[in-house]
């Protein structure tokens, strides 16, 4: 694992691992529409809804708006964990320090998206929030560190 870590590049392959762990809820909430009422691909930004107007169980309903709500949120933190993977690299931030964070950030990411697309409870809503601030404090930490490092030299 300690080499690993020591790769240049391994923080750009991340870049298309958040991809995916953003668009997978939207993935399996394509699988439970297209299971249950159908899923509409000349107008699919309507299936939410349909299913929310459908006679579809509520335990289901609210599980597809949680997968519908992971995805949104995966698709507005990747440009910031983009940005501050490309600024680490070229401002030449340690190897080290940008894969570790690469590792931690994808890995909050699919516990986050996990917890947000399983939660039922207040006390699992509570520790989905924390897994997202702590997860999108990394890449505000990475933005700092190549700021800094950049205006010191």
């Amino acid at each position: 694992m300690q080499s690993l870590l020591s790769n240049a590049g391994l923080s750009l392959f991340s870049i298309p691992a958040v991809w995916f762990v953003s668009f997978f809820p939207a993935s399996l909430k394509t699988v439970v529409i297209g299971y249950t009422i159908g899923f509409d691909n000349v107008d699919p930004r309507s299936n939410v809804q349909r299913i929310a107007d459908s006679k579809t169980s509520p335990e289901v309903i609210a599980t597809v708006k949680r997968m519908e709500a992971a995805h949104q949120n995966g698709i507005e933190t990747l440009p910031l964990w983009i940005a501050a993977v490309l600024a680490g690299n070229f401002a030449g931030l340690d190897k080290r320090t940008l894969n570790v964070a690469a590792v931690a950030f994808v890995s909050l990411r699919v516990l986050y998206t996990y917890t947000y697309i399983t939660q039922k409870t207040l006390t699992r809503s509570i520790l989905r929030s924390t897994l997202y601030f702590a997860g999108i404090s990394i890449p505000l930490q990475l933005l700092v560190k190549a700021a800094n490092k950049v205006r010191l030299t």
